[in-house]
């Protein structure tokens, strides 16, 4: 999408050096064109395959020029031997007829069509595609903005079903995991974003080649999701989909937006959908979406791991946060207390004041983890009924949120903070009244982008043990991995992922 030729050659070889295959060139974008010499430029010095489109401002594009000649720009690029030629529907019947009459080209002819709102009912989007077929396309490209991420599966139903080659996705953050599941449901082309031209909703070409290397995607593919919203945060995929490779698992793990639990399940509902994580805010609400529940999840109220039963396709929810989280800060604890040989404090949490900040999936996890070791645990979270809740759950107290910027704790209490505040792109709020930190010993955080948070630097700043939510995020990815495989993880491994990625 570069406004000079120059810069077009240049970005395609960058396009090149980041692993693609092809790409597409959008000529509506350059400033000045001159179709006879910066076309021919562009088609001489290609480094690849192209795919030559130039789209008018009524289809989305950047041209306000008369339709003629936009139309004859195409039809040089025809003549000039372009590897793949951009149509709209509109256009296509009588432009294909011509153009195979006049110019003897391999080149290969793409119709396009982009569809505004909601994404039509399968059969809607099945007579669409009959339709563009019938006008001699090659290769069919259709495009939809999802409103939801339910609407996806219309699109894998069309790639499924199609007997022409086809390029089927969905725009926008909900779309995301329609670009990289394509390939497992027999989709043509995979589009990717280059190193500085980020689209929002478009895999990075570097995301596709490494984090999903979705050139290993097959029909076989396992699907794993997180759960979430929002999702972009999300680090999953950058250590699940590598650790699978590792062992020679065939699977897959996609951040997944969803709006609404009840139509996501009913939705993806087919075997190809073994197992999911849940991320904010839906970790006590998807308990009810689960078949069965584990007896520590139900017991915490709380799921973040949900697998799907080969035998019946029934889903088993499970919490992998609790112990994940309890054993980060009692290992910093025993590694911290353990000085010159001998202990210098106690590492264990009975007895602890254990300040918890979030009543939500993660701090119920939190505070049923710090019960189970004999903590003594206070409570705050900006809903009270929520926060009275859990106290009572755990034989704690409730705390109103509006305390918290004024409590003393006791001097080796434990601060565990298992809100969002902190998390990308809001890093510089903290929970809790600065000056408080230095009197914790240990201050724990869940948040995880960014690795190290802002309330982490200040209570490191202020002589407090800190553990990372990173270290949380780990070890209950760990547990994850084995629900959803059957297998051992390899902990090594994922842990070097982590601190060279993270």
């Amino acid at each position: 999408m570069a406004q000079s030729v120059e810069q077009m050659v240049r970005d395609m070889y960058s396009a090149k050096s980041q692993g693609a295959d092809v790409v597409e060139v959008r000529l509506d974008y350059i400033k000045n064109f001159q179709p006879g010499q910066d076309l021919e430029t562009i088609l001489r010095k290609k480094p690849l395959p192209v795919i030559i489109v130039y789209r008018s401002k009524c289809e989305g594009g950047l041209f306000e020029g008369d339709e003629h000649t936009r139309l004859e720009v195409l039809r040089l690029a025809h003549e000039l031997g372009a590897d793949y030629i951009d149509l709209e529907l509109k256009v296509a019947s009588d432009m294909i007829g011509e153009l195979k009459k006049t110019h003897q080209t391999d080149s290969k002819i793409i119709v396009s069509c982009y569809l505004t709102g909601a994404t039509p009912p399968k059969e809607n989007l099945s007579h669409l595609v009959g339709s563009m077929q019938a006008a001699g396309a090659d290769i069919i490209k259709l495009v939809s903005n999802a409103n939801n991420i339910t609407e996806l599966q219309r699109i894998f139903y069309l790639l499924l079903h199609s007997q022409v080659p086809l390029i089927a996705y969905s725009v926008g953050e909900r779309g995301l995991i329609s670009q990289i599941l394509s390939p497992k449901f027999g989709g043509s082309l995979v589009y990717g974003s280059i190193e500085g031209n980020l689209i929002p909703g478009l895999p990075t070409l570097d995301s596709l080649r490494e984090a999903y290397k979705v050139e290993r995607i097959n029909s076989d593919t396992k699907v794993f999701g997180l759960i979430s919203k929002p999702v972009g945060h999300s680090k999953g995929p950058i250590l699940h989909n590598p650790t699978f490779r590792h062992v020679n698992y065939n699977g897959i793990y996609v951040p997944m937006f969803v709006d609404d639990l009840k139509e996501f399940f009913s939705v993806y509902s087919s075997p190809d959908y073994a197992g999911f994580s849940v991320g904010f805010p839906y970790k006590e609400a998807v308990v009810e979406f689960c078949d069965e529940v584990h007896p520590l999840a139900k017991s915490i109220g709380a799921v973040n791991t949900i697998v799907r039963r080969p035998s019946d396709g029934k889903l088993i929810g499970y919490n992998t946060d609790c112990e994940a989280s309890i054993t980060a800060i009692e290992d910093a604890l025993k590694e911290q207390g353990y000085i010159n040989g001998r202990t210098s404090f106690s590492s264990s949490l009975a007895g602890r004041q254990f300040v918890l900040v979030g009543a939500g999936g993660a701090g119920r996890a939190l505070a049923f983890g710090a019960k189970s070791r004999g903590a003594r645990i206070i409570i705050f979270d900006i809903d009270f009924e929520r926060t009275k809740s859990l106290a009572h759950a755990v034989s704690g107290e409730a705390q109103p949120f509006k305390n918290l910027v004024h409590f003393r704790p006791e001097t080796d209490a434990i601060l565990a903070n298992a809100t969002p505040l902190g998390m990308h792109p809001n890093t510089e709020r903290i929970p809790v009244a600065e000056e408080t930190l230095g009197i914790y010993q240990l201050v724990f955080d869940a948040v995880y982008t960014p690795r190290k948070t802002r309330l982490l630097k200040e209570a490191e700043a202020a002589g407090a043990i800190i553990v990372s939510g990173v270290e949380m995020f780990l070890r209950q990815a760990i547990g994850q991995f084995n629900l959803f495989t059957g297998r051992e993880a390899p902990e090594d491994f994922m842990r070097e992922i982590v601190l060279a990625k993270f």
